[in-house]
């Protein structure tokens, strides 16, 4: 894995944590979601409607992230240059106000979210995902996606989620691994102050590997025997070929977080998805000047953004 790689990984983030870019105004978005198990579970979310349009930019954040991740904001702020909406979307209990937590494979936010009143008016819908996101986006499009979604983008996603458990869980990337564990865990922590959870928080905060994670927490929550099932059921590797809308894949080959060997056997078999690798960045981080090939300029984000807009 080169140095790169890891830079763009981690610079990123640490430039966001000491200088905050600006973002769009915006107002709280909220709806419910109706869980089987728990009943209603409220989402939230950063919503930007300066100006006038008919196209909504739904974002949605990776593993142990939500609305405020730098990756989110800058998406926001490149659909506030394309003239468009953007939601940037909390995956459940991602705000960190206890309601519950989410898992891969959980597309019942994403329906909840565009079957909200607040977005009846637009005509189109475009999604960007990433990372873990972008996973849980795919399966979503695999099945009955909203007609109104125009495109969609999935960056740096380990559609194999076995692989990519396996690969974070590897001793040298502990780093990455405790980062992701600790935004999950605070997740976490707000769920058991309200109710019920399956692993008592002191043993949950001890849990040091995303296999633990997904097997103690994940599995007994959402009704799968164990992380292997879970992986299994909710990969989106399995279900690439049943993808219908136009949707580009954005993989890095220098990624430490999501390996593009695990992906890249999956990505030969979409025929569906327009496949982007770069080797210029590392996990959805990006240097402003990379160019994805595909016809279109500025940063990562407006480039994406510029082709989902483009006429089909």
């Amino acid at each position: 894995m080169s140095l790169g790689g890891h830079f763009w990984t981690l610079a990123p983030f640490v430039r966001d944590s000491l200088v905050p870019p600006e973002v769009p105004a915006f107002t709280e978005w909220q709806t419910t979601c109706s869980d089987p198990v728990i009943g209603p579970v409220p989402l939230s979310g950063d919503l930007s409607t300066e100006g006038t349009s008919n196209t909504l930019l739904v974002i949605v954040h990776g593993l142990g992230g939500s609305s405020t991740s730098y990756y989110a904001k800058r998406a926001a702020l490149a659909a506030r240059r394309a003239g468009i909406h953007s939601l940037r979307l909390n995956l459940r209990g991602a705000d960190r106000r206890g309601a519950d937590y989410y898992h891969a494979g959980l597309t019942d936010d994403l329906v909840a979210t565009l079957e909200s009143g607040a977005f009846g008016g637009y005509e189109h819908i475009l999604v960007i995902a990433y990372s873990l996101g972008g996973n849980m986006m795919l399966r979503y499009l695999s099945d009955r996606p909203d007609p109104r979604i125009r495109a969609t983008a999935a960056v740096c996603a380990p559609v194999d989620l076995a692989a990519g458990a396996h690969g974070i869980d590897q001793p040298h990337r502990v780093a990455y691994r405790r980062h992701v564990l600790r935004g999950l865990k605070e997740i976490y922590a707000g769920v058991a102050a309200r109710r019920d959870v399956p692993l008592p928080v002191d043993d949950a905060l001890r849990i040091d590997s995303i296999e633990r994670w997904d097997d103690e927490v994940i599995a007994p929550r959402h009704g799968f025997d164990n992380a292997r099932d879970y992986w299994a059921k909710t990969s989106a590797c399995f279900v690439l070929k049943d993808v219908r809308v136009p949707t580009l894949f954005l993989a890095e080959e220098r990624d430490p977080m999501v390996l593009y060997k695990d992906v890249r056997l999956w990505l030969d078999d979409a025929d569906n998805l327009t496949r982007v690798v770069t080797r210029q960045g590392g996990h959805v981080g990006f240097p402003r000047k990379v160019d994805l090939g595909i016809g279109t300029r500025g940063t990562v984000e407006d480039q994406i953004i510029q082709w989902m807009l483009a006429p089909t």
